[in-house]
């Protein structure tokens, strides 16, 4: 897997001798500290990217074909802008077309363009690959058309290629995260006004853990679908008894109480999930402002048990694996991260104490789950940017 500029440069070179003039943009995926599920209600996440990156070498064309090659897959793609469309056969070109398409749809005069692509962000792992190649593309036909466009624009050009190419109605935290990441800093979001701040996020000996169920999401996208919509019926039946109520943003557990639990009780867990959850990202904000890990940890914890209970979008796999480490003196905290039913927990760890929880988990999960057990150690790093 070519993941550095040497390796990606060459193999630019070796595919398309012809183009002279590239660029190579690095583009992160992304982890959420606390906050899930409240994106697309209009709450709070507290992302970061990572140092797993998506890297995109592109060059302009003086014809009107799009030239795509994503080398991790051995795979090529090819389609004249005439025909720009979604595909259904194979899906990682769609996040490079729906980027592109972006650019149209805002009246620019796209040419056609080489882009040649690698990506050690793990795949379903709940890491954000897709986003990562959406901001990667975005990026660099920003630089190479010198459209001038401003971050938070092309972040919501990425988050309108998931919807429009990739068919799945994600929030917008992915896309910021990955976009607008600061070395050791975190970033509390807010998803209705799209405002933010960056708060310090220096681990001093812990690391942030990443355990990978190996779960393919094979509900995730019909599932987070239906949960859209059963957080969107809690807000209609609350804004039918108070003004003001645009998402669960706006709801309190109060209301919940009078105008969702006496309806529906699986609705108003739903819901409730959410309400909750955005309180605790605010105090964990102020866990982190006051150095305070352990309070954030408990609260991952809580996460996690509100994720699987209330909002049922955990596996017996990701459950399996914060309960292993719930009473472990070197986690401070841990939850499932993502959309659901696969991927990652994310772990807060005692460096050097890693390879000892690692070992010990390993076989028994192994055993009992008949899956493997992948792991990955993840440092905050930048968001997009250009590195040759």
């Amino acid at each position: 897997m070519a993941k550095t500029n040497s390796d990606i440069a060459s193999s630019f070179v070796r595919l398309f001798p012809e183009s002279q003039n590239f660029l190579i943009v690095r583009s992160p995926g992304r982890i959420n500290i606390i906050g899930e599920h409240t994106d697309y209600n209009e709450g709070f996440v507290l992302p970061a990217a990572i140092d797993k990156a998506a890297y995109m070498a592109m060059s302009l064309r003086d014809d009107d074909e799009l030239r795509l090659v994503a080398l991790d897959m051995n795979e090529s793609f090819s389609i004249k802008l005439a025909d720009l469309k979604p595909i259904g056969d194979i899906n990682w070109p769609n996040y490079i077309l729906g980027s592109a398409a972006q650019f149209i749809k805002r009246g620019v005069k796209l040419p056609g363009f080489n882009a040649v692509l690698t990506s050690d962000v793990p795949m379903g792992a709940g890491l954000s690959s897709s986003a990562a190649v959406e901001c990667a593309t975005v990026f660099a036909l920003n630089e190479l058309l010198q459209t001038g466009l401003d971050r938070l624009t092309m972040v919501q050009m990425a988050q309108k290629a998931e919807h429009e190419y990739a068919g799945v109605m994600c929030g917008i935290m992915d896309q910021f995260a990955s976009m607008m990441g600061k070395k050791d800093y975190v970033i509390k979001l807010d998803c209705s006004s799209l405002e933010y701040e960056y708060v310090p996020f220096k681990l001093e000996g812990i690391k942030v853990l990443l355990l990978n169920t190996n779960v393919k999401h094979s509900l995730a996208s019909s599932e987070y679908n239906t949960r859209r919509k059963e957080c969107e019926t809690a807000v209609e039946w609350v804004r039918e008894h108070v003004q003001g109520v645009n998402s669960l943003r706006n709801v309190t557990e109060e209301m919940l109480d009078s105008y969702v639990l006496p309806k529906d009780k699986l609705i108003d867990k739903r819901s409730r999930f959410v309400v909750q959850e955005i309180e605790r990202l605010v105090q964990g904000c102020k866990d982190l402002q006051r150095d305070d890990l352990g309070a954030l940890g408990q609260k991952m914890f809580a996460t996690q048990d509100g994720l699987s209970k209330m909002y049922g979008v955990s596996c017996k796999e990701l459950d399996w694996l914060v309960d292993n480490v719930r009473n472990n003196a070197n986690v401070i905290g841990a939850r499932m991260m993502g959309g659901g039913f696969g991927g990652c927990t994310i772990n807060l760890v005692k460096e050097d104490a890693i390879d000892e929880i690692v070992a010990s988990l390993k076989p028994t999960y192994e055993k009992e789950m008949n899956l493997p057990l992948t792991w990955y150690v993840a440092s905050i790093e930048n968001g997009t940017e250009i590195i040759a």
